[in-house]
């Protein structure tokens, strides 16, 4: 007879595929938070790439004249600096960079990495051109670079992926395995493991 170790992590459910409710609303108490989050830096994003007042050089309304007007207030002027060099540029990368975040956070690709960059944006921003808000919580650029890391270490993506491990399963009987595959599923942030246990020879 061989001997072998079957191990297996899962949450709570009961007959029928049910998942205690408990559960569920644990992996998905953030689902709200990240769907406003991703909404807005897409449409923040936009918002940039489509206004021609916006991605000028100089203007009213412009990129430029809003990093000259704030660059004296801001917390860290030489965070405005490289945006004075070529402000055009940098309000495009500023637009592209919410777009990236904003998709992240919806569809949760790569969401915590997503997360970490837009509060980044966001602690830039505070740094800069929201620096002079008074009193400080009229600035929204900091609550939504706490908002967005609590969006990055909570637990709920959007998506929920099927992952079979096509790899052996190692044992101690002969042949070196216990003679099945790995499955596993991986829903939100929530991952079972099943391997198969050794038959009885």
């Amino acid at each position: 007879m061989t001997h072998g170790v079957r191990t297996e992590t899962h949450s709570t459910s009961y007959p029928g595929g049910r998942t205690d409710w408990r559960d569920a609303a644990t992996r998905h108490a953030l689902l709200p938070l990240r769907i406003f989050l991703g909404v807005t830096f897409v449409y923040a994003g936009l918002d940039k790439l489509t206004d021609s007042a916006f991605m000028q050089a100089a203007g009213p309304g412009s990129i430029g004249d809003l990093m000259r007007t704030v660059r004296d207030s801001a917390a860290v002027p030489a965070l405005v600096d490289p945006a004075l060099d070529n402000p055009v540029g940098f309000g495009h990368a500023i637009a592209g960079g919410e777009l990236a975040v904003g998709i992240g956070t919806l569809l949760g690709l790569f969401a915590r990495l997503a997360a970490l960059g837009g509060a980044l944006i966001s602690l830039s921003l505070w740094l800069t051109v929201s620096w002079a808000s008074d009193p400080y919580y009229y600035g929204n650029d900091l609550p939504y670079m706490f908002l967005l890391g609590a969006a990055g270490a909570g637990r709920g993506a959007l998506l929920v992926t099927g992952c079979p491990d096509q790899g052996p399963t190692a044992g101690t009987g002969p042949g070196g395995g216990l003679g099945g595959k790995s499955q596993q599923l991986l829903v939100g942030q929530v991952s079972v493991q099943r391997r198969p246990g050794p038959s009885p020879t």
